[in-house]
């Protein structure tokens, strides 16, 4: 679950961490009031309106943009407010529809009373599955040109792994201050920033932390000016404050749906739509229809429980996408008899109607060949296969 920017500041302050201070609006009205509390707590007319969404790169969009009056703070909340933003992140990237801006956050202008004595550095926390290890990246080059830095000079990017039975070490956080270039002051600041932050990331039971920028200002202080915080959805039962902080809108809608239904989905850009039960075969049926000449429409895992009900469901939201030209159903019966399943699938195409794309069905272990008489007698435009290859070569013969 991906929070947004203000909220991903919330849990940080909570743990002690210096950040950007700021008041989230959703409206004109409420930015002028945030702004005047800003400047009351600032004692400058400076302030930052940062356009909330969950997608990185939002300076470059135009959301982010630095008021030096209460006139220009009208101006930047009245244009970024309801705007469109299109970031490399949005979907679609630049060329796409980008991200409706409901909210925006009227934050404290950070690199005051002096912009060149400040230094940006870049700083996340992830989950690194190949070590099995949480690792910290970080880099001198903080700002919006991360990407292009990691890309052209991959030198300057660091990463420190850290053993999640030992947490970090002091030689570590030593290790990344010194590689920052840190001395003095600024040094030992960072020494107690990282032990925080990555406390944090953990008691969180997070999947990624950026800080992006983060910022060394002219007295030494280190603070977060901006952060990215995602949260690991197996995990949310746990915390249920960040479960509240869930923000819908900025979901894809049918996601949403699935969600509702206990269906574990996630749309991708293909034009064959996938129904299967377990993730590990699901992963498996995505590499099938990208070696039949197809492209996966969706992940969509039905879960150990493919009654009729779910797989009607299933079915509903994967012909949302219209993009879908096929839709390959693969089910392995082990614990769930493929019977019952290929019943559900029957039940499931009468209760929707006409369905206007073909339909691949492979069902594979227990009552494999009842589930196929259950299928082909059925009078539907459903093909069954039993086979994988058989259903990669249907998934063919129907694209083409």
């Amino acid at each position: 679950m991906n929070l947004h920017e203000f909220q991903g500041k919330q849990i940080l302050a909570a743990s002690g961490i210096p950040t950007q201070r700021g008041i989230v609006a959703l409206t004109i009205d409420e930015a002028q009031k945030a702004y005047d509390e800003i400047r009351a707590l600032t004692g400058t007319e400076f302030v930052v309106v940062k356009a909330q969404i969950h997608a990185g790169g939002r300076g470059k969009g135009g959301g982010v943009k630095l008021a030096k009056s209460k006139e220009e703070l009208n101006h930047y909340a009245s244009s970024i407010l309801g705007m469109m933003l299109k970031t490399p992140q949005t979907p679609g990237g630049i060329d796409g529809p980008g991200k409706l801006v409901q909210k925006i956050l009227i934050a404290e202008d950070s690199y005051a009373p002096d912009f060149a004595a400040c230094k940006e550095y870049y700083l996340s926390i992830l989950t690194d599955r190949t070590s099995q290890k949480n690792v910290i990246i970080y880099s001198t080059q903080g700002g919006m040109d991360i990407e292009k830095v990691a890309e052209e000079t991959p030198e300057l990017v660091h990463k420190e792994y850290i053993d999640p039975a030992l947490g970090i070490q002091g030689f570590q956080c030593r290790r990344i201050a010194f590689n920052l270039g840190l001395t003095g002051k600024a040094f030992k600041e960072m020494n107690s920033f990282l032990p925080k932050i990555y406390k944090a990331f953990v008691n969180a039971d997070a999947t990624l932390f950026e800080i992006n920028p983060l910022l060394r200002r002219p007295d030494d202080q280190i603070i977060a000016v901006d952060c990215k915080v995602s949260i690991d959805d197996n995990a949310l039962y746990r915390h249920p404050d960040y479960e509240a902080m869930r923000d819908e809108s900025e979901e894809d809608p049918t996601e949403v749906e699935a969600r509702q239904h206990n269906l574990n989905y996630v749309k991708l850009d293909g034009n064959v739509g996938c129904m299967v039960n377990g993730a590990g075969l699901a992963m498996a049926t995505m590499d099938i229809i990208k070696m039949a000449g197809g492209n996966p429409a969706n992940f969509l895992d039905v879960g150990g429980t493919a009654d009729a009900h779910r797989v009607e469901q299933a079915f509903r939201i994967i012909l949302k996408d219209s993009n879908v030209k096929a839709i390959l159903v693969n089910i392995f019966g082990g614990i769930v008899r493929c019977d019952r399943v290929a019943q559900g699938v029957v039940d499931a195409y009468k209760n929707i109607g006409e369905i206007k794309v073909p339909i691949i069905v492979r069902l594979q272990g227990t009552n494999a060949e009842a589930a196929k008489e259950i299928i082909d007698g059925s009078g539907l435009k459903v093909h069954s296969a039993i086979r994988l290859q058989e259903a990669a070569d249907l998934v063919s013969e129907v694209l083409r």
